[in-house]
């Protein structure tokens, strides 16, 4: 007989074995299918650790216990804010002398790192943690991976974390390139599935992000972000030019992360608030906060949680956007997401933005008129408008060829959604 029959037992081992060593070399976690939402510290923090002068700000249990307490009882968590993750300067500069394992630091996490897990998780919150795939963390203060990738996954697994940033620092191109998909492996075997942020684009000229995306659920492709308009729009303009590229390999998995969201510190205006929001959720990227969640201000709280700009980062379809129209003084990104019609038509998520700088009054609010067929919007049955900044606030129907006008604030955003009306 031709041999079409039911492959043997040794050949179903042998695929079945394939398929294990395909999942311990790739990521294919299941995990993060929208951007991840939560907490980090560092750009607010830093890396203060003189708990004596500053007991408020210090990287201690004592902050991440507040701000787990916060993000349940001021809201963030229910509409998804759900990591809760350490970054640098929370470890021993030496391992344990016996096990060679990673310490806290003693005096500032004297519960230890499985307590403070159990803390968050007790919340119904995750715990993510920073390492580093070199010889030491950025900030020069705890060990790196470099020789333990096993021994730190476990630990992490262990330790019940649920995420874990792995940063590039004093690791040379070469170990990076290998590190990171090794890191990952590990944290595979250990049997606890854990969201694997990089930063390994970050640290090369050229990223292979085909490669990466198979390796990590997000990366890091642009400078730490600070709490300044200027710092946003520079990171927009690095996506920006190279948004085809961005663009073509993230979705649901695997996401561009552009840092840290500093919405709700000291620099960053309103209405620069609202741009970084509306953009971060335009690309898709993780919305991690940056800030001290006791002393938010209310306008900036309800920002960061509007759950019309949440569904449009978190929208199911996982397309990234894009800037679709740029000129001196203004942009428009737009975003596809759900629902689809009949007619294979999508809905838009789109962001007008005021970039300033014009010659009579840099700093005024300006009027944009731009026709919807330009911007891609074709469905002939058109799209119902909503103010996603004010959801009450609906702006009726628009068809393709007619002219859309928004009146923007400087430096700041319009943002709506165009939905498509559905054939009956």
């Amino acid at each position: 007989m031709p041999s079409r029959e039911r492959p043997s037992h040794l050949l179903l081992l042998l695929i079945c074995y394939c398929s294990a060593l395909r999942y311990i070399h790739g990521l294919e976690n299941g995990l993060a299918q929208t951007p991840p939402m939560g907490w980090m510290p560092y750009e607010r923090f830093q890396c203060t650790i003189d708990c004596a002068r500053f007991p408020r700000d210090c990287i201690s249990e004592s902050l991440f216990k507040r701000t787990a307490d916060l993000l349940v009882s001021e809201g963030y968590a229910a509409v998804g804010f759900q990591y809760l993750i350490i970054d640098d300067c929370w470890m021993e500069t030496l391992r344990d002398s016996i096990t060679q394992r990673l310490l806290p630091a003693r005096e500032r996490f004297p519960s230890g790192m499985a307590d403070l897990s159990d803390y968050i998780h007790r919340r119904g919150l995750k715990f993510g943690i920073y390492h580093d795939v070199g010889e030491k963390t950025c900030m020069f203060l705890g060990p790196g991976a470099r020789g333990h990738f096993q021994l730190d996954a476990q630990t992490f697994a262990d330790w019940g974390v649920d995420y874990v940033k792995l940063d590039g620092c004093y690791a040379t191109e070469s170990e990076r390139d290998r590190g990171y998909p090794a890191f990952g492996k590990a944290m595979n075997s250990t049997g606890r599935t854990m969201v694997y942020s990089c930063s390994w684009p970050f640290y090369k000229e050229k990223p292979d992000y085909r490669l990466i995306a198979q390796h990590c659920n997000l990366w890091r492709f642009a400078e730490d972000i600070t709490d300044s308009y200027t710092s946003v729009f520079k990171t927009m303009e690095h996506y920006r030019r190279n948004q085809q590229l961005l663009s073509a390999h993230a979705g649901p998995g695997r996401w561009n992360d552009p840092d840290m969201l500093v919405l709700g510190n000291f620099r960053l205006s309103y209405d620069a608030s609202r741009l970084q929001l509306a953009i971060w959720s335009v690309i898709a990227a993780p919305l991690i906060m940056t800030n001290d969640l006791e002393t938010v201000r209310p306008e900036i709280r309800e920002l960061l949680q509007n759950r019309e700009v949440i569904a449009i980062n978190q929208d199911l379809l996982g397309m990234p956007g894009r800037c679709v129209l740029t000129s001196k003084y203004f942009q428009v990104w737009l975003r596809r997401v759900t629902p689809v019609n009949d007619l294979g038509k999508h809905s838009f998520a789109v962001a007008f933005v005021n970039l300033g700088g014009f010659d009579h009054c840099p700093l005024c609010p300006r009027t944009i008129e731009v026709g919807l067929e330009r911007l891609g919007l074709d469905s002939l049955t058109g799209y119902y408008v909503v103010d996603l900044f004010n959801s009450s606030r609906s702006l009726g129907m628009f068809k393709p060829y007619d002219a859309f006008s928004t009146r923007i604030n400087p430096e700041g955003v319009t943002f709506y959604k165009f939905t498509v009306v559905p054939v009956y």
